[in-house]
């Protein structure tokens, strides 16, 4: 990064800026055109489900399985989801949308932006996610849902492309039968990880006025949401709800913003960042030995099973070749 661009993420953490947006009432049905799923649909809830992950536990569970080949290493994911994340903001920022980081990506964002340094993602976190509001979710899902956008980083040494879905449940608000919570998906087409996006929206305007809600049970107060903030994540500009502080105590309580060791990680003092501990180094070392070993005995095995194929084969040639040689003997006579 050069002097002026880290200067700029040093000002920008330090002095957040509120920027200027208000929130957007639930803009009514939301509609896709014909996908709407027909209420019968609703007999069973597998079938309503539109988005589909190889599997339910927290690693088979972030990826699309559209998409997928198969679990990528620590490193990358890690790498996948820095240009996920560039694209994804430049994205909405180039065509003038709100959309802000929440949850656990949230969260990295609040560990090393109080510190000073530029704002990561929690490196065990699987998936990234995102929220909108109501109407810029109405929005993408009429002008924008499937489409694919191609990425170039800034020093045109990475090339990507991303599928950007959007759920046809979405003019649902309430969480119904749960099987459609999220709302869209940016998704990396080379291996299925990708940005979860839910839609805030007023869903109880006469009895719960100014509370805007997911389909997950996450509700905010407007105050705590607006005025954003403008900030700095992973070297690009970003928006961080107004009560950041507040809504990451009601979502984790105070423990996540103090204890320093977690999923396997520590927080390390000096370098300001969650790096692994010594613990999870030696078990993952220790397991990467044992996969190496079982890989060596397959291969082992495999090859003797290819020589004893070859071997069987050599002699069903000889006893072949004998016995044509044995009936040239017997013809000749």
């Amino acid at each position: 990064m050069k002097f002026s661009r880290y200067a700029t993420v040093l000002a920008s953490l330090c002095s957040f800026v509120p920027a200027i947006a208000t929130p957007v009432k639930n803009p009514g049905k939301l509609q896709l055109g014909n996908r709407i799923p027909s209420p019968k649909q609703r007999e069973d809830k597998t079938k309503n489900k539109y988005f589909h992950e190889p599997g339910g536990d927290n690693t088979l569970g972030h990826y699309d399985n559209r998409y997928f080949g198969g679990v990528v290493t620590y490193d990358e994911r890690r790498e996948t989801q820095l240009h996920m994340v560039h694209a994804y903001l430049k994205f909405f920022r180039d065509q003038g949308l709100d959309t802000w980081i929440a949850h656990g990506t949230l969260l990295g964002w609040w560990w090393n932006g109080k510190v000073g340094q530029p704002p990561l993602r929690l490196p065990w976190d699987f998936d990234l996610d995102t929220q909108v509001s109501g109407a810029t979710l109405k929005y993408i899902g009429d002008n924008h849902n499937q489409s694919m956008h191609k990425y170039v980083s800034d020093d045109g040494q990475t090339e990507r492309e991303y599928l950007l879905d959007v759920n046809p449940w979405i003019w649902e608000r309430e969480r119904g039968d749960g099987m459609n919570i999220i709302d869209a998906r940016w998704i990396d087409i080379r291996n299925g990880l990708f940005i979860d996006i839910t839609g805030l929206s007023e869903t109880h305007p006469d009895t719960s006025p100014g509370v805007w809600s997911c389909k997950n049970y996450h509700r905010y107060k407007t105050s705590e949401l607006y005025p954003m903030r403008e900030t700095v994540f992973e070297g690009i500009p970003a928006k961080v709800p107004y009560a950041y502080d507040k809504i990451l105590v009601d979502e984790y309580k105070e423990k996540a913003l103090v204890d320093t060791e977690f999923e396997g990680h520590q927080w390390d003092i000096d370098r300001k960042e969650w790096v692994k501990t010594q613990e999870t180094i030696e078990e993952e070392a220790k397991k990467a030995a044992e996969e190496e070993r079982k890989k060596e005995e397959e291969e082992k095995k495999l090859k003797m099973q290819q020589e004893e194929r070859q071997r069987k084969k050599q002699e069903a040639e000889q006893k072949e070749a004998e016995s044509a040689s044995s009936k040239d003997e017997n013809s000749s006579t």
